[in-house]
């Protein structure tokens, strides 16, 4: 219910953002944009190694570039801006800024929550059924889950989205935070915010119970294939496959449950603003290097790409 003394909506809103002193935030600055250009730099090198090397055209990997792809833009929402605000005195964006950042931000973090279910179920097919791997994940298999995610990340978006639009800004115009987060959002509302929160439970429990329990039905099925293998360099190849997707997994997801999935009472604004800052300038970041460090093919399609340009340089 709005507010009856509320007869406008703010138009403007004002981060108070990671507000420390000048050397600090210059400190912050550094390592946020050299953060931000290694994001961009790997994971935009990882689609690049994938489209360039024949040997990694499988479906694993075009769900690998698919998440790389997410993640460049999961850091751009983000990032740019809040790299701009540690360097102005006062960091600001527009109502319609605003609403546009939430869209993108829950339509990427939505996106890459389920391509990491999508990613556990390719993994389940290879290991549990090989010979019928290329039948099952068909390139037109591929696609329809692909367009599944973005479907179900862009319905989602608008549905938090449309939330937000219902919300009024009276009493102040400061958002306690460094991007249009939803709690901040909240707590700054002067509306009564019971039909947000309903969304955010309803819409945000049955993406994560979606994706998690995709996840670990597909890690239990793998786990009871790989330990009837007789040879244990066989199972160690075997999990070696998973070990990478089972870091990210854990990172996004454990980052995730602890910034919305506890009680409301709990909420730190200081603790919750180093979260955000993890999963949404660190997280990007790690993906590719954890794929590229951790997986073998990558290394050695990296290896051929190099050679390959070596040639053709001498």
């Amino acid at each position: 219910m709005v507010d009856p003394n509320c007869t406008t909506t703010t138009a403007d809103f004002v981060f108070s953002g990671l507000k420390a002193s000048k050397d600090v935030q210059i400190t912050l600055f550094v390592l946020f944009l050299m953060t931000y250009l290694v994001t961009l730099i790997g994971n935009l090198g990882m689609v690049a190694l994938i489209h360039a090397d024949a040997q990694l055209q499988t479906p694993m990997f075009s769900f690998l570039k698919s998440l790389s792809i997410v993640d460049s833009c999961y850091s751009t929402v983000i990032t740019p801006k809040m790299l701009v605000d540690l360097l102005v005195r006062k960091g600001t964006i527009t109502y319609i800024g605003c609403v546009t950042q939430y869209f993108a931000f829950i339509f990427f973090v939505t996106s890459e929550c389920l391509l990491l279910a999508v990613m556990a179920y390719d993994r389940y097919v290879a290991i549990c059924y090989p010979l019928l791997y290329v039948v099952i994940m068909s390139p037109k298999r591929c696609v329809q889950l692909l367009t599944g995610t973005y479907t179900w990340a862009f319905l989602t978006s608008l549905v938090h989205t449309s939330g937000l639009l219902r919300l009024s800004f009276c009493d102040s115009n400061v958002i306690n935070h460094f991007f249009c987060d939803i709690t901040p959002l909240l707590d700054l509302s002067s509306t009564n915010t019971y039909i947000n929160e309903l969304f955010i439970f309803t819409f945000g429990t049955l993406v994560e119970l979606t994706s998690i329990v995709t996840i670990l039905v597909s890690y239990v099925f793998i786990v009871i294939t790989v330990l009837r293998i007789q040879s244990a360099e066989g199972r160690r190849k075997a999990f070696s496959t998973c070990t990478s997707h089972l870091m990210a997994v854990t990172i996004f997801h454990g980052t995730i449950l602890f910034m919305y999935f506890r009680p409301r009472s709990s909420y730190s604004l200081h603790t919750d603003k180093v979260a955000s800052v993890f999963y949404t300038v660190v997280i990007p970041m790690l993906n590719p290097l954890i794929y590229s460090l951790r997986n073998r093919e990558v290394k050695d399609a990296m290896r051929r790409v190099v050679q390959r340009m070596l040639l053709l340089h001498c």
